[in-house]
């Protein structure tokens, strides 16, 4: 705070005025030091409740009621500033501070501050009242305050230079005592390290030695490995040979146990198949050739060619072809014959894209037609592999459906199929895989094309 007087003397309006010229003419060219103007504001905040509203600047009249100390918080430099810049406000805070017979106030009025009082309070109080000589009081406080706070920054700075002083020296001390320790801790450290370096050197020969001892270990455990892989290798062949041999042999126990509860033996079974299929077939020659017995002659028998009869050339383009369907009809007329299917192959054949259940079903039902059509016997074979699940089906009339067990293929089961039929029995296998032709080819069985009896069941 800084006030700026260019000359004149103030006019004492209000009470407690002595009439005549007093300090207002003396200008502070300074700032009012921070802790004079503090005190300043707590005079002028205590004074300010003795004053009417209208004694108030208009500024000020909003903290008429306020309590001093918030007066003082709130409205502290509006006060400051009323009081530099507002003669009539400041001489009636005077007036205030002089009728509540302030002892400072009066020994400032008779000109002689008291010594022991202090210097900030004299300043502020001078700065209100504006005696004469206040300038000359307010800078005293100001340098005194300047004088403090560097004698208070002094003591402050010896302080903190002895206390560095002493960390310092206690840094030092703490130092060598860890410099100390620290060569201490080294020393025993490389005593350490040759003692460890000397067992290193001792572990690697030990190291170097294993090393050898398990490239040998190694070697023969290889050895010994290979050995036992062939080994393993030959009782899985021979157990695999063993455990087709079982099958082979439990299948056989159970066709006989079945026959057995039956009543009649595989063999009698066999007999008697064979049996009705040399007596059909010699019913079917005997229809086939429908000659009366009266009209044959010996003559009769000799090979010729007589007018308007059929020569071997024209028998021999009667033949079918592999493709034509009328040739799976004149395998099927044959006495006794049996229809075995290799049913993925066949559906996978004609319609790959359908789901197998509707594979199935489709196969099935054309299978049904077929054996009503012709009287022969129809087993159809699925392989079981290809099931993620039981399958809940009901054969259709005239169709046997058989699916493979576990660990045997449809392949197989067909093969187990055409040997247990008789030696003479007509036994037609549909299938496109070449090693099940060739299989029930040397069994005795006929193999035609799946796609023949795709184009069968078409015509249906």
């Amino acid at each position: 705070m800084v006030v700026e007087h260019t000359g004149g003397a103030e006019t004492a309006g209000g009470p407690g005025d002595t009439g005549g010229t007093d300090g207002a003419a003396e200008v502070l060219d300074r700032p009012l030091p921070e802790g004079v103007r503090r005190r300043v504001v707590g005079l002028v905040a205590e004074a300010f409740g003795g004053l009417t509203v209208a004694e108030l600047p208009a500024a000020l009249r909003q903290y008429a009621r306020f309590t001093p100390s918030r007066r003082a918080k709130f409205a502290g430099n509006a006060m400051a500033a009323a009081v530099e810049n507002d003669p009539a406000f400041r001489q009636r805070i005077s007036a205030r501070l002089r009728e509540t017979g302030s002892e400072l106030a009066e020994a400032l009025e008779a000109g002689s501050p008291p010594a022991a009082a202090d210097p900030e309070d004299v300043a502020a109080m001078a700065y209100v009242l504006r005696p004469a000589g206040w300038v000359k009081l307010v800078t005293a406080a100001g340098e005194e305050a300047l004088r403090a706070t560097a004698e208070r920054a002094g003591e402050e700075a010896q302080r903190e230079l002895r206390r560095l002083r002493e960390e310092l020296a206690e840094a030092r001390a703490a130092a060598r005592t860890e410099t100390e320790r620290i060569r201490a801790e080294l020393e025993t450290a490389r005593r350490e390290s040759d003692s460890l370096q000397r067992k290193l050197r001792s572990a690697v020969a030990d190291v170097r030695r294993g090393e050898a001892a398990l490239r040998k270990a190694e070697a023969e455990l290889e050895a010994v490995r290979a050995a036992g892989a062939a080994e393993k290798a030959a009782a899985l062949g021979e157990t695999r040979r063993l455990k087709t041999r079982l099958s082979e042999a439990e299948a056989a126990l159970e066709a006989s146990r079945r026959a057995t509860r039956e009543g009649r033996s595989v063999e009698d079974m066999r007999l008697r198949l064979l049996l009705d299929t040399v007596l059909d077939a010699a019913q079917g020659l005997r229809r086939e050739l429908a000659l009366p017995p009266v009209s044959v002659h010996p003559a009769d028998t000799v090979d010729a060619v007589e007018p308007g009869r059929m020569t071997p050339k024209d028998i021999a383009t009667r033949a079918l072809s592999e493709t034509d369907p009328a040739l799976l009809d004149q395998l099927l007329a044959l006495p006794q014959a049996h229809l075995v299917v290799d049913g993925y192959n066949v559906t996978k054949t004609g319609y790959p894209t359908m789901p197998l259940d509707k594979q199935r079903l489709r196969l099935l039902g054309g299978l049904a037609m077929l054996a009503a059509q012709t009287g022969a016997e129809v087993t159809c074979v699925f392989d079981g592999a290809e099931l993620a699940a039981p399958v809940l089906l009901a054969p259709p009339r005239g169709v046997r459906v058989l699916f493979s067990k576990p660990g045997v293929t449809a392949d197989e089961l067909i093969r187990q199929l055409v040997r247990a039929e008789p030696p003479g029995r007509p036994v037609v296998v549909v299938s496109t895989d070449r090693e099940v032709a060739d299989g029930v080819a040397k069994a005795g069985a006929r193999p035609v094309a799946s796609a023949l009896l795709l184009k069968r069941l078409a015509r249906t």
